[in-house]
């Protein structure tokens, strides 16, 4: 079942109508008590979340997450030693660039307070430019 349907048929449900015909639940329905009703409330907010995290995925690059290759690596430090912009790179490599920061961090082309982008598991980290 499409998550969207699913959502419709339960907020119905919250409002306290037949999915299927429209016509008003009949009174004393297991489906008009509290706590069934905040069972229905919490599935359609999942519901809504998971479809939040998939609108948000579906707008990132084609390669986060993915294992960077030897010659994704090469490519990106030869392009940062030329003076391409970090945006740019990401770009081409289909990669954030709070990944390219990481990546050349670990490549030691960068230090970590010449990041641009929070490091989020690190608090207190200080960020600078970096072309």
């Amino acid at each position: 079942m499409d998550p969207l349907e699913a959502r419709q048929i339960l907020q119905t449900l919250v409002q306290g109508f037949d999915p299927a015909s429209g016509a008003e639940l009949p009174a004393g329905t297991p489906l008009q008590q509290a706590e069934v009703i905040r069972a229905l409330l919490a599935a359609v907010t999942a519901l809504e979340a998971q479809a939040e995290r998939t609108r948000r995925r579906a707008l990132l690059p084609e390669n986060v997450g993915r294992p960077w290759s030897s010659a994704e690596e090469q490519q990106l430090a030869a392009s940062y030693r030329s003076g391409e912009p970090l945006p740019a790179i990401a770009a081409q490599l289909r990669r954030t660039v709070a990944a390219l920061e990481v990546r050349l961090e670990r490549l030691g082309l960068i230090a970590p307070e010449q990041r641009t982008t929070r490091n989020r598991y690190v608090s207190g980290h200080p960020s600078s430019s970096i072309r």
